[in-house]
């Protein structure tokens, strides 16, 4: 499973369920790269461009209209076009640090095995409307439902689904680190902030030469 661009900048994914600190991660990631004179762009999904911010109140706010698990996927989709090719590509083509907060693999769990949707079937989509681009390294922040949602605060309209849907979603996550650990660090969530950033930093550490400063 290589990235897509594998010499023009680099690729970073942040992964996981609710409360596992990925904003926070992602910030202090952003600091350290910047600290060291890289060019960061540091994004979210759904979100991270004018479209997706638009789609991002639709499938998130408590109050959405949406009620079609497929139509919830395909509105996913649209938001990681949009972003791949508006935002993503032309950081990384500059050579730049790209990191996001949720990338594919929240659509696998979150859609797929959250939602009960075929993942053998959602993957080409997400695969297609992401032009196949995958991360260097996807840092995959584990922490049990019960504790992170008890840390997610006010919740949104994914976040408010069922302890057995999140669990579900956490299973999936697990599953595809485990499937391919070359390119995915687990981390559990439950240390500090400062502990865990660490643990980031090391791991994406190696990936840097090919960055442009």
């Amino acid at each position: 499973m290589a990235a897509l661009l594998t010499d023009s900048g680099v690729f970073i994914a942040l992964e996981g369920g609710e409360g596992g600190g990925k904003s926070t991660q992602s910030a202090l990631l952003q600091g350290w790269l910047s600290g060291l004179g890289h060019d960061v762009v540091l994004t979210r999904e759904p979100g991270g461009t004018e479209l997706g911010t638009t789609l991002r109140s639709l499938v998130l706010s408590p109050d959405s209209p949406l009620t079609s698990p497929r139509a919830e996927a395909l509105i996913y989709a649209a938001d990681k076009a949009e972003h791949v090719h508006s935002l993503v590509l032309p950081a990384l083509r500059r050579g730049a640090v790209v990191v996001t907060d949720r990338y594919v693999d929240s659509t696998l769990a979150y859609q797929g095995a959250g939602r009960h949707l075929a993942v053998a079937e959602l993957e080409p989509v997400a695969r297609w409307a992401t032009e196949d681009l995958r991360p260097h390294l996807t840092i995959l922040l584990d922490v049990d439902p019960t504790i992170g949602l008890a840390r997610a605060g006010s919740p949104d309209r994914i976040e408010a689904e069922p302890l057995e849907f999140h669990t579900r979603v956490r299973e999936h996550f697990l599953s595809l680190a485990a499937a391919d650990p070359e390119h995915y660090l687990v981390i559990d969530a439950g240390g500090t902030p400062d502990e865990v950033h660490a643990l980031v930093r090391s791991a994406v550490e190696p990936w840097l030469g090919q960055a442009s400063s």
